[in-house]
């Protein structure tokens, strides 16, 4: 059974924008709906919220904006892929202000991905099992191949932090982890590695799997504060705060 949307609007106080937006939001909501299902047209919106088009209109570019809501044009409207691209486009957009905190931002975005991964530490090594460290094993061995060619190996990394984190089975964390990497890698390339530092990442990401082939939490741990370390050596230079690369994060 559907149900309809809350009765706040009148003909004398039509709803606002915003007004309009937390509607739909709730909508969906309480419908428990799920990305790819439709949602009423423009015209029943209008006569449901007793909402301007205007405000539907705007309502709709809101949610769109942050993939809560799909316009397929000559189709309809339907709930988005409820993705993290607005937090991405939003991180993005505050390292592109200035120089300083392109490395500012990078700086927040390591410490994260490295907890992250230092906290899921546990389930990662309990859960992988014989085909993920072999999808996990090719990767690294691409990596390898692009160091030993002196090339950065940009879709590899953020594949194999993917992989890692899939056995989990959490859609939220697979939507943090790439979108953490997409800021990542916006920023990362101002700080150009050298040969020897792609090498040294790629045996650091052969390291974070061989720790958790043996099932060993502190051993991985250590992997990932590893892998991270150079990247911190870099914007702690930047930064001019040497902290940055001698304080590693910590999991529980």
């Amino acid at each position: 059974m559907v149900r309809a949307f809350s009765e706040t609007g009148s003909d004398r106080h039509p709803l606002r924008r915003n007004e309009v937006t937390e509607q739909i939001k709730n909508f969906i909501l309480r419908n428990h709906l799920r990305p790819g299902d439709p949602l009423p047209s423009e015209v029943e919106l209008c006569e449901r919220l007793r909402a301007s088009r205007s405000s539907v209109r705007e309502a709709i570019k809101t949610l769109s904006a942050l993939d809560i809501v799909e316009v397929r044009h000559g189709h309809g409207t339907y709930v988005g892929r409820l993705s993290l691209a607005a937090l991405v486009e939003s991180l993005a957009f505050r390292a592109q202000l200035n120089s300083q905190d392109d490395f500012a931002v990078l700086h927040e975005v390591i410490r994260i991905r490295e907890l992250l991964e230092q906290g899921l530490a546990s389930a990662l090594v309990e859960t992988l099992d014989d085909t993920h460290f072999a999808a996990l094993d090719a990767v690294v061995e691409e990596m390898r191949e692009h160091a030993d060619r002196g090339e950065q190996f940009v879709e590899q990394d953020r594949k194999f932090h993917l992989l890692l984190t899939e056995p989990l089975g959490i859609e939220l964390v697979s939507q943090l982890i790439g979108a953490f990497w997409d800021v990542h890698s916006m920023v990362a390339p101002l700080l150009a590695p050298s040969v020897p530092e792609v090498r040294e990442t790629a045996e650091a990401h052969a390291a974070i799997v061989a720790a958790a082939r043996k099932r060993d939490v502190a051993e991985f741990r250590e992997a990932i504060r590893a892998h991270y370390a150079p990247v911190r050596k870099h914007l702690a230079a930047h930064l001019g705060d040497q902290s940055t690369s001698d304080r590693p994060a910590t999991g529980d």
